[in-house]
């Protein structure tokens, strides 16, 4: 990996601006493989190069990975003038001046949806999640304004099974999905899995088949499911066995 300035990678750490780091630099021993450090630009290699701050090794994030229970009533952006926002939601640690540019969303919910959202600062892990030519699975629970008889329980499931035509939605015109799986919990319950994602996709869905979304969450993306101790606004990062599920 390419070597990336000391202060830079201090910042992307959390210890604020890089004239906060020329300060802390200054003011407290900073050790780069066990070598005390003054100058902002020392080039590391963050593979097997190793920094301490007064006494406190520092664990050199690649990339941040997230995973969210997202509440209902909270935005899927970064700004929102209205409304709370899933990045409000964030702690300190991860709303730093250098995570701020880089810490995205891997595609987005309604603000009436919950469950399994992802955050990154791995562009390339979430150009493969997002591309529709990947066709990342995602599974949903849905619950039902009404419920369905079997007969038309299993007519739902045929139709979405080819592909069903939608109807227009605000100004996003009407079109017909992939196929998609529906496994029913009982009348009014289901866990349907999409291959794409377009504008409120599974509402439209239901509506298409004459019924409503009463309550939606998402809880999976591929084989990463939603980690059912996260209550909802709770998050945590990420590591080798869950992102092994996102790469396969």
């Amino acid at each position: 990996m390419a070597k990336e300035r000391l202060d830079k990678l201090l910042a992307h750490e959390g210890f604020g601006s890089r004239k906060d780091i020329r300060k802390i630099l200054r003011k407290y021993e900073v050790l780069v493989n066990g070598s005390r450090t003054y100058d902002p630009a020392t080039q590391i290699d963050p593979d097997t190069d190793t920094i301490s701050v007064d006494g406190e090794e520092v664990n050199l994030h690649q990339h941040v990975y997230l995973m969210m229970n997202k509440p209902q009533h909270v935005v899927s952006s970064n700004k929102d003038g209205e409304h709370q926002t899933v990045f409000d939601l964030l702690d300190d640690s991860f709303r730093t001046p250098y995570l701020q540019d880089k810490l995205h969303l891997v595609g987005r919910l309604d603000m009436d949806t919950e469950g399994l959202l992802l955050f990154t600062t791995d562009g390339e892990l979430t150009h493969r999640l997002i591309s529709p030519k990947n066709h990342i699975n995602k599974t949903y629970l849905c619950c039902l304004e009404h419920p369905e008889t079997p007969d038309h329980q299993q007519e739902i499931t045929a139709q979405f099974a080819e592909g069903i035509e939608v109807g227009p939605d605000d100004n996003d015109p009407p079109f017909t999905t992939e196929p998609a799986q529906i496994k029913w919990i009982d009348a009014s319950t289901a866990h349907l899995t999409i291959y794409e994602g377009k504008y409120h996709q599974v509402k439209r869905m239901f509506i298409a088949v004459g019924n409503k979304i009463a309550f939606l969450k998402r809880i999976s993306m591929g084989r990463l499911e939603l980690d059912p101790d996260l209550k909802p606004g709770e998050y945590k990062e990420l590591y080798d066995d869950d992102l092994e599920k996102l790469n396969n």
